[in-house]
């Protein structure tokens, strides 16, 4: 079961696609979106970050930031964020860390759920049954971001 709305957001600290260290509490006064996905370079997953891809700038432009989590390491993550140039930071959360604290432990990898955290951390919205074609401008329509 995902975390509720209205809950504090879990913060973490992990590596990046490119090595670089990510911490939650650094995006402090931003929207984050935090997507959990399974595995780099299937079906569903290539096609839910190719989504965040293509709408990047609609998110930029209203100065939210994407970030993909997977159990995935750095190097699988790199060659995933190359084959498909995305122009976000994956997560590596090899050791289920963030996974667990998110509560989307799918046993080894992590169930695709997507949380939106406001600027003072917490959860302000939860997709638990995502469509991986039209889960990025679905979160924009809805947002109306």
């Amino acid at each position: 079961m995902a975390l509720s709305v209205g809950t504090q957001a879990p913060n973490f600290i992990v590596k990046d696609t490119n090595g670089n260290t990510v911490t939650l509490a650094d995006y402090a006064g931003k929207t984050v979106i935090l997507y959990f996905y399974p595995k780099d370079d299937t079906p569903g997953c290539t096609k839910e970050a190719c989504g965040f891809r293509d709408y990047y700038a609609d998110y930029q432009g209203k100065d939210v930031t994407v970030f993909g989590v997977s159990m995935d390491d750095e190097s699988s993550h790199k060659l995933f964020t190359d084959k498909y140039s995305l122009p976000f930071p994956l997560l590596a959360d090899v050791d289920g860390t963030i996974t667990k604290a998110y509560d989307v432990d799918g046993g080894g990898y992590s169930k695709r759920v997507t949380y939106v955290i406001d600027g003072e951390g917490k959860i302000v919205k939860v997709y638990d049954a995502v469509k991986t074609d039209t889960h990025a401008s679905d979160i924009l329509a809805e947002l109306g971001v």
